[in-house]
């Protein structure tokens, strides 16, 4: 039984630790996987040449918020985060859309 208390503790703590480390992170991470999309429907043909600029100045004006909004020191507060993540939400749609229309390079 005291292992498993020890056990769940270290689970509980880790689950923790995670929690609080990528809430910054997840961030930047997510953005990466939306330029490896972009790449990859520009690589497979999904995405024309202008579909593909379009994206790519719709994921530089996100970094630009985010340089703007980190640009205090203090890093991203709860408005900020939910507002860059609101804004990526429609990027991943948008990508999604582009890459699943008619189009074809």
């Amino acid at each position: 039984m005291r292992t498993s208390t020890k056990f769940t503790a270290l689970v509980c703590g880790l689950a923790t630790l995670m929690l609080t480390v990528p809430a910054e992170a997840r961030v930047n991470q997510r953005q990466d996987r939306q330029q490896q999309r972009i790449a990859k429907g520009i690589s497979n043909g999904k995405l024309t040449a202008q579909e593909a600029a379009r994206l790519e100045q719709q994921q530089a004006r996100i970094a630009r918020y985010e340089a703007r909004s980190r640009a205090d020191g203090r890093g991203l507060n709860r408005a900020e985060r939910a507002r860059l993540e609101n804004k990526q939400d429609r990027a991943s749609k948008s990508i999604y859309r582009k890459k699943h229309n008619a189009r074809r390079r």
